[in-house]
């Protein structure tokens, strides 16, 4: 049986258990009675959407939401896979920094590495922080190959320097290492982001800092979250929790983990995650003004921001509204990606709301912007809008927006 005829007569008897007709049922949900009536017949599959939607309002604690995720065809991507391109970047590049055979990576053979290696990771590191702020408004297929680049030079900095700044040099690729996977996400290439997520977590074990290896796990877990995959997304978050490690890092990572329970519609396991993150994120790691910030430095109040970005899959869009719509005017106009991520969920929970007109008006300032910052990521929740937006046609918001909507989402499919 599909999982369209299992989905169906669950709805019809959680409905009924609720004393609700149809179309008490369709007015509650906002959606059309005659679809409902066929997705309940087991004649139309429910779109991830509406199986949230009816989940969180007949209390099914994620069993509706269970029964409407489509078996996963593809392979997993919990695990990163090596590629010649980019193997010597970190694991090769460790052996030759203390165990193994010097691997050539353009970096000078002679004493004189190490007394410019202080005056060079200083460069690198003030151009790290140029590179995430570039990549708030540029397109990461433009910083990748730079990206690269840069990470392969520290790495081979580091093999060519005395030990006392090989651990800084090492910790500091770590960082590029994790940022280019970040952008190989957004660019679309989910199995680049996992490679260079793993080396970023090699490099960091190198430079005798398990705890950036641990945030690699939290990296890692984005791109599981995106695929789908919420059991795998809530593993790999739990791995970055132990305790031990940094309060910011186990805050990070409860965050994730309650992304992971809340694609499932497990209310009690993502508010209780969220809670979490919100207590270990208000905590104080040893002062490092050294390093650069480990996740976000845009958002005021990561753990809000992550609550109104839960409510919004656990079926509960004006909650997710009103935590989004105050948590997303506190961003930085510069922020252009950030701003983008965050607003079009915003702008899907105030749809998913009934609130057409104000959705296509926050969707309408965001389009403008996303030629600047393409995004792999934020393109799935502007695919959710145009299938949420496409039930209310009739609607004049919905009709204006239409064009500018069609043009970001056909780039999107090239």
């Amino acid at each position: 049986m599909n999982t369209s005829r299992r989905f169906g007569p669950e709805l019809r008897r959680l409905r009924l258990d609720a004393r609700l007709s149809l179309t008490e049922f369709s007015v509650a949900l906002n959606y059309d009675k005659g679809h409902l009536s066929k997705v309940e017949r087991g004649e139309r599959s429910a779109s991830p959407e509406l199986a949230r939607r009816c989940d969180a309002f007949l209390g099914a604690n994620g069993e509706l939401q269970r029964l409407a995720v489509r078996a996963d065809t593809g392979s997993a991507v919990g695990e990163p896979t090596t590629s010649p391109s980019l193997s010597s970047v970190g694991r090769r590049t460790l052996l030759a920094a203390g165990t193994g055979s010097l691997v050539d990576l353009g970096v000078r053979h002679s004493s004189e590495a190490s007394f410019a290696a202080d005056p060079l990771l200083h460069s690198f590191r003030a151009q790290f922080d140029q590179l995430r702020k570039l990549g708030q408004s540029t397109a990461p297929k433009v910083l990748l190959p730079l990206l690269e680049t840069q990470t392969r030079m520290v790495a081979g900095l580091a093999a060519e320097t005395q030990s006392a700044t090989r651990a800084r040099a090492l910790l500091l690729a770590s960082r590029f290492a994790v940022f280019t996977g970040w952008m190989a996400q957004e660019s679309g290439d989910s199995r680049k982001a996992l490679i260079w997520t793993g080396e970023a977590a090699e490099l960091a074990r190198a430079g005798g800092d398990s705890s950036l290896g641990s945030y690699a796990l939290v990296r890692r877990a984005l791109v599981t979250l995106y695929g789908g995959d919420a059991s795998g997304t809530v593993a790999l978050a739990r791995r970055a929790q132990k305790d031990g490690l940094p309060p910011r890092i186990r805050g990070l990572a409860a965050q994730r983990e309650a992304q992971g329970h809340a694609l499932v519609g497990n209310e009690s396991g993502c508010l209780g995650s969220l809670d979490k993150a919100r207590d270990l994120l208000s905590r104080k790691d040893a002062p490092n003004r050294t390093e650069p910030v480990i996740g976000t430095t845009h958002v005021t109040d990561p753990a809000a921001m992550t609550t109104g970005w839960c409510l919004y899959d656990l079926g509960r869009p004006r909650a997710a509204a009103e935590v989004l719509d105050r948590e997303c005017r506190r961003l930085p106009p510069q922020a252009l990606r950030t701003r983008a991520r965050y607003g079009f969920r915003r702008a899907l929970a105030h749809a998913a709301s009934g609130e057409i007109e104000h959705a296509c008006s926050i969707a309408g300032e965001l389009l403008g912007m996303m030629s600047a910052v393409p995004s792999a990521t934020v393109d799935s929740d502007i695919r959710r809008l145009a299938r949420e937006l496409s039930r209310f046609r009739g609607s004049r918001a919905v009709c204006d927006l239409q064009p500018a909507l069609a043009r970001v989402t056909a780039r999107a499919h090239d």
